[in-house]
């Protein structure tokens, strides 16, 4: 399983590329995007997104309340299928890709 931006082009080995933003990119066209699927429901509510703010002191608050947001996430489930398929690219616009949801869901999903 990969985390990568959304603005990077398709790699060897990406697989299947789902976005796990809930807002589409800024400055990327929907026909310019390289992504397969789009599951914004998986992404962190607009409170914790903004609470969070990519500040790296508040990372593991944020891993912590966003894992108690997925708690029973139907969309969660999506992502274990598509996992289960091949290899799975979550994508997404934060520019540390890192320090993001897409890398939490990473840990969630078991890569």
């Amino acid at each position: 399983m990969r985390v990568r931006r959304i603005y990077d082009d398709r790699a060897d080995g990406d697989g299947t590329r789902v976005l796990v933003d809930r807002v589409w990119p800024r400055g990327l066209r929907k026909d310019d995007a390289r992504y397969d699927e789009w599951i914004s429901d998986v992404a962190p509510s607009t409170e914790l997104r903004k609470w969070y703010g990519h500040d790296p002191d508040r990372f593991d608050e944020f891993r912590r309340r966003y894992r108690s947001e997925l708690d029973g996430s139907p969309s969660l489930e999506r992502l274990r299928e598509l996992a289960g398929n091949g290899t799975l690219t979550l994508l997404t616009a934060t520019k540390d890709p890192e320090a993001s949801q897409a890398a939490v869901l990473r840990e969630l999903l078991g890569s």
